[in-house]
């Protein structure tokens, strides 16, 4: 019972931070601060009672509708909620650190954001890429060097590789935004974890593309953000890399 309790906490606390997450993206696509101000309907500005704010639920009972203009209410705010409880359970459950929940809370609003808008913001990448030299910074305190190495490494490399594809492209087929978003995801992963990130992004990429274009919902002309796809792949790694890695490894070594 106690470890069933464990996880409807971690649960509860993923939907609560969702439901933040929904509010801090909403923010910044206004250019507003998240950090003042009651949450209010996007469409008719009513500012909401706190019924109207319990993830998930409150969706649900007012069927998807703002409870005083009736206009819908877009499904992300679920949707976020729920991916960001996911995400939390699978950070508890692999017993990953406590960094591991912050660096989440990240990649969600950069998926979301960059889903949306074509865009990776600044204020958001480096403010992710401050918070995991900090973490990094932990390591070369305590001595651990070889550690401190991988990530810093990963990282480099990682926006190194980037970094070429967008001068070889001029730009065209990655973004400055990619280059920065994966130098911190090398902050987060460390080697080899990065590697597998890097190849889950670029399959999932092609398998989304070649699903778009065979369905003439794009072109092999059409902007589509890269964005997305490193932030599954670096979710993916999170709690599988290893894994992955020893799995692929075992086809060479019997």
């Amino acid at each position: 019972m106690s470890s069933l309790f464990q996880y409807l906490i971690v649960i509860l606390l993923g939907l609560i931070a969702g439901s933040f997450l929904n509010c801090v993206i909403y923010r910044l696509e206004q250019n507003k601060s998240f950090l003042k101000g009651r949450s209010f309907c996007p469409k008719c500005k009513h500012v909401l009672a706190w019924q109207d704010l319990v993830p998930v639920f409150s969706f649900c009972v007012l069927r998807g509708e703002c409870r005083y203009c009736r206009n819908k209410i877009s499904w992300q705010y679920p949707l976020v909620e729920l991916f960001t409880a996911l995400i939390f359970l699978a950070v508890f459950y692999y017993q990953l650190p406590v960094w591991a929940y912050i660096a989440s809370l990240f990649l969600v609003v950069i998926f979301v954001y960059d889903l949306k808008h074509y865009l990776i913001l600044d204020k958001v990448i480096y403010s992710a890429i401050v918070l995991a030299l900090l973490v990094n910074l932990k390591l070369l305190a305590s001595g651990q060097f070889a550690a401190f190495g991988y990530f810093i490494f990963s990282a480099l490399g990682a926006a190194g590789f980037f970094f070429a594809i967008v001068l070889m492209s001029r730009g065209k087929w990655m973004g400055v935004g990619d280059i920065k978003l994966a130098f911190f995801m090398g902050l987060v992963l460390g080697w080899p974890n990065i590697l597998v990130a890097l190849f889950l992004a670029f399959i999932s990429g092609a398998i989304m593309g070649l699903g778009l274009i065979s369905l003439k919902k794009k072109t092999l002309k059409s902007e589509v953000p890269f964005g997305p796809f490193l932030v599954i792949g670096t979710l993916a790694a999170m709690f599988w890399g290893l894994n992955l890695v020893n799995w692929y490894l075992s086809f060479f070594y019997v």
